[in-house]
């Protein structure tokens, strides 16, 4: 297998790869820590700031690869892509749990026209309930409410409830659906949940 090339510094980019320059040489990209990329919002518009009303995407692959030495996971999605990203080593530490081979979901969002940002690193089946691990380096509040339909994040999906988890804490939720915010702020629960661990990376709206 070649080798991947991890992105620039952690804190001066937060470009996320979607795709490979070839076979031979993969992109990858660079996850700045959630304070390093922290802005007020601007009385105008501004494109670096998430917009509510852009979804959640997710990528389904395999772990390959976690670097502690360069804060590097990289993973070789279902379509045979092979990517990359830099995070904090809290981040890193906890993907480390995980071996090569062993199921990935990276969970998005789209903040810029060429920018894109990491909720969630996902690894189905590796626990009975659903679980999230904080490792934002800050307090975040994750919210969960039910499907309908088997959809997230219709208006009409009834109580949710919210559980505050402390940086490096756990949560677990029953309800189908979960989003994560920022603590003192609300998101929208628009992600489906599943067994398994999820790493917090960066909550926000």
């Amino acid at each position: 297998m070649a080798p991947f090339r991890w992105g620039v510094g952690v804190g001066s980019a937060v470009l996320f790869a979607v795709s490979v320059a070839g076979p031979a040489a993969p992109r990858a990209a660079a996850q700045a820590p959630p304070d390093a990329t922290a802005s007020p919002a601007a009385a105008s518009p501004d494109p670096t700031i998430p917009d509510p009303g852009r979804p959640h995407k997710s990528v389904y692959g395999k772990l390959s690869t976690v670097d502690k030495t360069l804060n590097g996971v990289a993973m070789t999605t279902d379509a045979g892509e092979k990517m990359a990203w830099r995070f904090n080593p809290q981040v890193v530490a906890e993907a480390a749990r995980f071996k090569p081979g062993d199921r990935m979901i990276v969970i998005y969002r789209q903040i810029a026209s060429n920018e894109k940002r990491v909720t969630a690193l996902a690894f189905p089946g590796s626990a009975p309930r659903p679980q999230y691990v904080n490792t934002t380096g800050a307090r975040v509040t994750v919210r969960s409410a039910a499907a309908v339909d088997g959809v997230c994040g219709t208006p009409d999906a009834g109580p949710v409830t919210e559980s505050v988890i402390p940086a490096g804490g756990i949560a677990e939720v029953l309800e189908a659906c979960w989003c994560c915010a920022a603590a003192g702020e609300s998101c929208t629960p628009g992600n489906k949940s599943g067994n398994g661990r999820a790493l917090l990376v960066h909550c926000f709206e």
